[in-house]
């Protein structure tokens, strides 16, 4: 006999015999080995049924101590499973205390139970019990006992065991009754959006609490959301979000939108989105609902600060989901204005307060604050009441000015996460091909106070004439006064289909006169059609068999406006990494594979792959059918429908030169960033060093476009350095000379090599590289490669003066 049939005659004897800890033991191999869902344990059960409950209880009993999980829990709702435990409180505590220190209790049915044997009894049940009830109770479907306790009176509506939520409890357990009804009913918010019901409840607990008390509070609360766990459970990441409590953040996001809009409660909704979308391994972005909440209390708000957030969000935000309900909320308000989405987003950008361009002055007191944009961030010098530069404000602005100086702070944050966005946003202006009519692209580009910080660092064209803005006026690269006609058209300039002499010429302008540029615009990569995809004629092989950290590429995917999913282990297809392009009616597609068929070594726990090896770039016409690939190297194949033919990819040849080259630079931007030979620590190859070739060819191997780009900005930039005179370009190299070696830095991974004999040197930068206090300039923003070979150069031009030891021992050898 086998299985659960053949157990029978031991679980028998066992009874029989009485041995309470040896029987348990055996019970719990049992559900361990067989489960419990889809068996038959009635053989097992009617033993069990046949024993007195004291037997029983003893039994539940022992089996507590023999695993702290899931499988224990299951095994005492078996054993216990017909008992009236309100005459059992002996087990009931222990189970209740077991209980109370989980996330969710799987053995659903006896926490209700146990539950209420307690109430039963006249005892009170411990919030972390009422706590587990809720968590276990959100994850189930259908109606269930679990679902009437979560309702019970005279219990606070919100888990402790959350900063947040324990301060709320804190403020609730010292006002009046209001309060607790206005919680309460926040914790009701279990719909996509509130029902026309909800909100006139909400509205009426608003009002009576009274608007000011209630934007303050809420503020407050929700200003500590996403800290970590105060109380940890079993099963939940202290970053996680308790489930139940998540509604009360969701329904008290909906009900700022019901009182009247404040620049800090839109502030506030944008850093919840934020939060809410801040991904916790192994669990993905902490809770989607909140995020897709706080952007629909965004769309609800008057004022201009909520449009403001919307907009910055839309250009930072990539898990799809909450994109779409950003998406949809910024049409719906173009709709409204009569406007075009472009336009509600370019409207949507505050001055916050600055008088100029780049500039803010606050008097506050006898001090003054002054607030400069510089580059893409922001700082405050301050000023003392002698007129004097001061580090840090003044004491009598702390003690006299206290909300001003937060507010002041605040913005600094806020103008920050703006410009980081704009930035975003005018970096794929290239191929949205926006143009501007010259009076309205000057005030929303020019003259702006926030976005001409970023504007006036840039290169347009008026017309077909290309200009920057320098010592008051619009320039050309001659420095020669632009003065456009009143009708002209205003484009961002790209270097694609210009003279190589002006490109050059305003590189030279941008350097001469160190001008960083927000992004890669006088220096960008051009791609134009190789041999090599004149003859395979339909795809581009430039970027295939390289191996790329999955997530990684996953992420900067999603930030550069392409659409991929995760590829999984268990996937029989795979759809590729693609970018829509409206404008141009195209759709690009990148294909990728993952790679490794040793579950744990190549994959998460949740079978994703670590990483995947690069295929194919095509284009097809916006509305070809979808493309998947069978895993596992079967080809490719078009998803028809409803009789539809086949669409075969565009001829490369055919694709607008911006559009290849934009989408190419992509390309070589996932595999510079994500590709595992970046890695300096993967010298071995990685797993059983299978990847060791790959990593040595592309960690000195030969230059991406944009590592030629980074050789020719340093071939200027070289002889400006303090270290120029033990600096040498060669090749794929920057040569660096120390007093101890002499080192070959790869212009393309980063990576080092030491003479004579070509010994691998692994500098592990850290996660923000500096080039050290401001001593290079560099044309622009965003390559942090670049940034890595300065200031690896820097160090090891100095050899004798390295203190960290892992990188002296290397060279010593």
């Amino acid at each position: 006999m086998s299985g659960l049939t053949g157990a029978t005659e031991r679980v028998r004897e066992l009874t029989d015999g009485e041995n309470v800890e040896e029987l348990a033991a055996e019970l719990l191999r049992l559900v361990e080995v067989h489960g419990i869902w889809g068996r038959d344990w009635r053989p097992i059960t009617d033993i069990l049924d046949a024993k007195p409950e004291a037997f029983r209880i003893q039994v539940a009993l022992a089996a507590l101590p023999l695993e702290d999980g899931w499988g224990a829990d299951i095994l005492v709702e078996v054993i216990l499973h017909n008992v009236p435990l309100d005459r059992h409180l002996n087990v009931v505590e222990p189970l209740l205390t077991r209980a109370a220190n989980s996330g969710t209790y799987y053995a659903y049915r006896l926490l209700a139970h146990l539950a209420d044997a307690w109430l039963q009894a006249g005892r009170e049940l411990p919030l972390p019990v009422i706590g587990v009830i809720r968590r276990t109770a959100h994850g189930m479907y259908g109606k269930d006992r679990l679902h009437d306790l979560v309702a019970l009176p005279d219990y606070p509506a919100l888990n402790p065991g959350e900063e947040w939520a324990d301060h709320a409890l804190a403020d609730l357990a010292t006002t009046g009754g209001e309060w607790k009804a206005l919680v309460a009913h926040a914790v009701t918010a279990t719909s996509s959006k509130p029902s026309s019901k909800w909100e006139k409840q909400a509205r009426q607990l608003l009002d009576a609490v009274g608007h000011d008390p209630a934007q303050a509070t809420i503020t407050r609360w929700l200003a500590l959301v996403g800290r970590p766990r105060t109380v940890p459970v079993q099963d939940l990441d202290d970053a996680a979000f308790d489930p139940h409590n998540a509604l009360g953040i969701r329904g008290l996001a909906w009900m700022l939108a019901f009182l009247p809009a404040r620049p800090e409660s839109a502030r506030l909704l944008g850093n919840l989105v934020e939060t809410a979308l801040r991904k916790v391994p192994g669990i993905g972005p902490r809770s989607p609902m909140v995020a897709n909440a706080a952007v629909y209390a965004l769309s609800r708000m008057d004022g201009d600060a909520a449009p403001a957030q919307l907009a910055r969000l839309a250009a930072r935000v990539t898990y799809k989901g909450t994109l779409k309900v950003l998406n949809t909320a910024l049409d719906a308000r173009a709709t409204a204005l009569g406007l075009t989405r472009d336009e509600v987003e370019e409207l949507a950008v505050p001055t916050y307060g600055l008088t100029e361009v780049g500039r803010r002055t606050e008097v506050l007191g006898e001090a003054t604050a002054e607030l400069t944009i510089t580059g893409t961030r922001t700082a405050i010098m301050w000023r003392n009441a002698k007129g004097r530069e001061v580090k840090a404000p003044p004491a009598s602005v702390r003690r006299d000015h206290a909300e001003a100086l937060a507010e002041l702070k605040a913005s600094v944050k806020d103008i920050d996460k703006m410009l980081s966005a704009q930035v975003e946003r005018l970096d794929q202006q290239f191929l949205a091909q926006r143009a501007w009519p010259y009076k309205i692209w000057r005030d929303r580009y020019l003259d702006h106070p926030l976005v001409g910080a970023l504007g006036r660092r840039l290169i347009w064209l008026i017309d077909d004439q290309s200009c920057v803005y320098a010592d008051g006026d619009l320039r050309g690269v001659d420095d020669v006064k632009v003065t456009p006609a009143e009708d002209a058209v205003v484009r961002l300039w790209h270097p694609i289909g210009r003279d190589v002499n002006e490109v050059l010429a305003w590189r030279d302008r941008l350097e001469r006169h160190e001008i960083t540029q927000p992004f890669k615009q006088a220096h960008r990569e051009i791609y134009l059609l190789t041999a090599a995809e004149e003859n395979t004629g339909v795809y581009s092989n430039r970027y295939a068999a390289h191996i790329l950290r999955q997530h990684q590429f996953h992420a900067l995917a999603a930030q550069r406006g392409w659409h991929n999913k995760l590829r999984l282990m268990v996937d029989d297809v795979y759809t590729p990494a693609t970018r829509e392009l409206t404008q141009w009616g195209l759709r690009a597609e990148f294909w990728v594979e993952g790679i490794g068929d040793d579950y744990g070594t190549d994959t998460l726990d949740s079978g994703a792959y670590l990483r995947l090896v690069t295929d194919q770039v095509r284009f097809y016409p916006a509305e070809a059918p979808e493309n998947l690939a069978h895993a596992y190297g079967r080809g490719y194949e078009q998803w028809l429908h409803n009789g539809a033919d086949p669409v075969q990819p565009l001829s490369l040849d055919q694709v607008p030169p911006l559009v290849l080259s934009e989408i190419m630079r992509d390309v070589d931007l996932f595999v510079g960033v994500a590709s595992v030979g970046n890695d300096p620590t993967w010298q071995d190859g990685g797993p059983d060093g299978r990847f060791r070739e790959y990593w040595t060819s592309y960690s000195f191997g030969e230059l991406s476009g944009t590592a030629q780009t980074r050789r020719d900005l340093l071939r200027r930039l070289v002889p400006r350095l303090a270290i120029a005179d033990r600096c040498m370009l060669e090749g794929r190299f920057l040569h660096v000379r120390g007093d101890i070696r002499t080192y070959k830095i790869h212009l393309g991974s980063g990576n080092i090599l030491m003479t004579p004999n070509d010994q691998y040197l692994c500098i592990v930068p850290k996660q923000a590289s500096e080039t050290g206090a401001g001593q290079v300039f560099l044309p622009f923003e965003g390559d942090r490669v670049l940034a890595v070979i300065l200031s690896k150069a820097m160090l090891l031009a100095k050899d004798t003066e390295i203190t960290d030891p892992t990188i002296a021992r290397q060279i010593q050898r």
